[in-house]
């Protein structure tokens, strides 16, 4: 009794649990053998896929508007009477693949993976599965629902984001940083108390498992086979003593510029020569047909993927009051489709979130020709790696997407390419400050320890920057970073993968056909390979030492020195430098 496809998304959505049971029920009676294996895999495939993508849609709808309490309704009932029942069937399922003990064709990856979600899931972990996800979306809203008033406007944290971009009036700059720090600070209560009920049910989570510390726990339900905590700390150690100094460099070229003796939170975003804010569109439409152009220069097949996005409305991009903060894509498995959503308002950023975003979608289409679902669902240090590369690998076409000049197209690359210097020292303070919580959970269940535990860290990566006299303000970092509170423990997956995606730009330098397609082939993979097989496929190795780490950031600082002429000239010399060829120096 395969279940057929819906011939409607509305027939999808209606399906209902008393519809779904029986064709679970069916597939965990029938026997396993070689000669049925496939079809098995695929009605268990098909099956899972509906369920993901009921599930998915919903949750998407609500981060749309974290203020429908409808759409949350239909979430949480999902949740509750469809999602939550199949987990236990889906281990049914993956206990009896691994008992027939046959591994059919491009499953030997993933059945690694289902052993070890087989050996992790408790019957007794569901509903605090469940609970922990109600705090999860307790804490969306909460955030979503932050604003300020500024100027007779009620503004989001994305509207202070932009402010903070464009404002060259450092005053105003600092009120409105200020403001914003203050109505964060007023929830800090709040967010406390969500992080001491999380804290607890993870901790359950883990010893329900079998597990003396929930990291012990994450590192086998994330099936981080390849590399170690003690990777991950040498990797911590690596960024300190080879980006924390690339970093201040950049922190030192924009205090120069900017005349100021210390560089204050407020001062990190704006144009530090003064000039107007990068403001490549001010409609969506501008925005998605200059991403397009963009895509299409990378590579044909990747320009029809995202022109399909755009005629199939699988993106939702503008910010809005009570959207959820921040972008994501996320793949619909039954459709096999992506779907991004961001909250674009005009700014350079915006175009970089959805170059990045596009990365994820392009990684979809290109996985959704393997047959199974289980195939298709990469390390998370692999995904990023998608996104990551596609910005790297587009910023050369900036000019011709219409939205830059080759000055400007020079001035954003510049300031993304100093983003990734100052984000790798971020993401070392992040999974740092994760590996103490729960190394420490006496500690780590007190939120105020773990303030003055960020705050330490804080002073160790991010040395550039000067909090004195507002060093209240710093713990509402890490309450506000949602990696820590709802996704824990994923963000060095940015950090891995940034290393990775320098290492194909630098290939891209030397030969751009060969590296795109080395990128595509790789995300064609999906969960096929190994980590270390997958970053080998794209034209990269998985590392974590100063030695691969010095190599990126040299590149990377040789490449804003060249840029630096560009973005320092006159429009008709950058139009001229411009056309004389991309500025590269390989990766040695």
């Amino acid at each position: 009794m395969p279940l057929k496809p819906p011939s409607t998304l509305e027939e999808l959505m209606s399906l209902t649990w008393k519809e779904i049971e029986p064709r679970y029920r069916l597939l965990v009676k029938r026997e396993v053998t070689s000669a049925n294996v496939e079809s098995w895999l695929a009605n268990w495939s098909r099956l899972s896929e509906a369920v993901h993508e009921q599930n998915n849609r919903l949750a998407v709808a609500m981060s749309k508007d974290t203020a429908d309490k409808e759409a949350e309704a239909r979430y949480q009932e999902n949740v509750d009477n469809i999602f939550t029942p199949s987990r236990s069937y889906e281990q049914k399922l993956r206990e009896k693949l691994l008992a027939a003990n046959i591994v059919p064709k491009g499953m030997q990856i993933p059945i690694r993976a289902l052993r070890a979600e087989a050996e992790l899931y408790r019957d007794a972990n569901l509903p605090l599965l469940v609970e922990e996800q109600k705090l999860d979306t307790e804490y969306e809203q909460l955030i979503g629902a932050q604003t300020i008033p500024w100027n007779d406007e009620e503004l989001t944290y994305t509207d202070v984001q932009k402010i903070l971009v464009e404002e060259n009036d450092r005053s105003a700059r600092e009120r409105v940083w200020r403001a914003m720090r203050e109505r964060l600070w007023q929830d800090q209560p709040a967010i406390h108390n969500l992080w001491r009920g999380l804290f607890s049910l993870r901790k359950q989570i883990a010893a329900n498992a079998g597990f003396d510390n929930y990291r012990d726990y994450i590192w086998k339900q994330k099936q981080r086979f390849d590399y170690t905590p003690k990777d991950c700390k040498i990797f911590h150690t690596s960024i300190e003593k080879v980006v924390v100094p690339a970093a201040i460099r950049a922190y030192e070229r924009r205090k120069k510029k900017m005349g100021r003796a210390s560089l204050r939170p407020w001062d990190e975003f704006v144009d530090p020569l003064a000039r107007p804010a990068l403001r490549p569109f001010r409609r969506i439409s501008q925005l998605t047909s200059g991403a397009a152009s963009i895509f299409e220069r990378v590579d044909p097949v990747l320009g029809a993927y995202f022109r399909a996005m755009i005629a199939e409305d699988l993106l939702d991009l503008k910010s809005r009051k009570n959207k959820t903060e921040g972008a994501y894509c996320t793949v619909y498995e039954w459709s096999r489709k992506p779907f991004i959503l961001m909250n674009a308002v005009g700014i350079n950023y915006d175009v970089y979130t959805l170059l990045h975003e596009a990365g994820h979608a392009f990684h979809g289409y290109e996985s959704a020709r393997l047959p199974y679902m289980m195939q298709r669902n990469a390390p998370m240090e692999f995904n990023e790696i998608a996104s990551q590369a596609m910005e790297l690998l587009a910023a050369s076409h900036l000019t011709e997407s219409g939205l830059y000049s080759p000055a400007e197209s020079a001035r954003a690359r510049i300031e993304f390419l100093e983003d990734i210097l100052l984000s790798w020292a971020y993401v070392a303070l992040v999974d740092s400050f994760q590996h103490w919580i729960y190394e420490n959970p006496q500690r780590g269940a007190d939120p105020k320890k773990c303030d003055a535990k960020w705050k330490k860290l804080f002073a160790r990566f991010i040395p550039g920057v000067n909090y004195k006299g507002i060093e209240k303000y710093l713990p509402a970092q890490w309450q506000h970073q949602s990696h820590i509170i709802q996704s824990p423990f994923y963000y060095i997956e940015y950090g891995i993968a940034q290393l990775g995606a320098v290492q194909i730009w630098a290939n891209a330098l030397r030969d751009p056909a060969a590296a795109t397609q080395a990128y595509r082939h790789s995300l064609a993979l999906g969960a096929t390979a190994s980590l270390p097989d997958l970053f080998a496929a794209a034209g990269a190795k998985l590392a974590f030492d100063r030695k691969t780490l010095q190599s990126a950031v040299t590149l990377i600082e040789s490449q804003i020195a060249e840029l630096e002429k560009v973005a320092d000239q006159k429009p008709a010399e950058a139009e001229q430098k411009s056309k004389a060829g991309s500025i590269g120096v390989p990766l040695g």
